[in-house]
C-alpha cells in the first residue's frame, strides 16, 4: 500500500511540475517532502490504512504551520486535499 501511495504522489508531483503554476509547483514539492517523512514513519506499522496516512499528514502539516506564511499554508492545504482525493 505504501509503495502505491508513493507512486501516486510522485505522478501527481510530476504532473504539477510539467504543467502547474508556480504556486502548484511550490505546494506539491513542499507537500512531497512531508509525505515522504510520513510514509517512512508508517513503514513501522504492520497494517496501514488511508485513515492512518491522512491523520498523520494532517498532524505533520499542522506542526509545519509556523514554517509558512498563511497564504503558502493555504496552498499546501489545498494541495494536500487534492492529493488525498487521488489516494482514495
Amino acid at each position: 500500500m505504501l509503495e502505491r501511495w508513493d507512486e501516486i504522489c510522485h505522478q501527481w508531483v510530476a504532473e504539477h511540475l510539467e504543467s502547474g503554476s508556480d504556486d502548484e509547483v511550490f505546494a506539491s514539492g513542499y507537500l512531497q517532502g512531508h509525505f515522504a517523512v510520513v510514509l517512512a514513519g508508517l513503514e513501522q506499522q504492520a497494517e496501514v490504512s488511508l485513515t492512518d496516512l491522512e491523520s498523520r499528514m494532517e498532524a505533520h502539516l499542522e506542526q509545519a504551520r509556523s514554517e509558512l506564511a498563511p497564504g503558502d499554508m493555504a496552498l499546501v492545504q489545498g494541495a494536500w486535499a487534492e492529493l488525498a482525493q487521488r489516494l482514495s
